[in-house]
């Protein structure tokens, strides 16, 4: 499974918020704990459904965010 899918979008769950597999795992909770210094271990352990690579969707998918341009008029 690719990265880019493992982030998903459905407007009756969580509020629209992107989401991990469809679950109700926010992308931004997963970034926030890791900002907190929570390891990706100890995310893991208290999320049992989630894997590694979900891990990595979230922040490539913050990184693509953060690499947004606007053009300026």
């Amino acid at each position: 499974m690719s990265l880019e899918i493992r982030i998903t979008h459905n407007p009756l769950q969580c509020g629209g918020k992107p989401c991990i597999r469809n679950m109700r795992i926010r992308v931004s909770d997963i970034l926030q704990m890791l900002g907190e210094g929570i390891s990706s271990e100890e995310i893991l352990q208290d999320f049992p459904d989630l894997e590694l690579q979900d891990i990595h969707a979230c922040l490539l998918y913050a990184a693509r965010l953060a690499n947004f341009e606007r053009l300026a008029a």
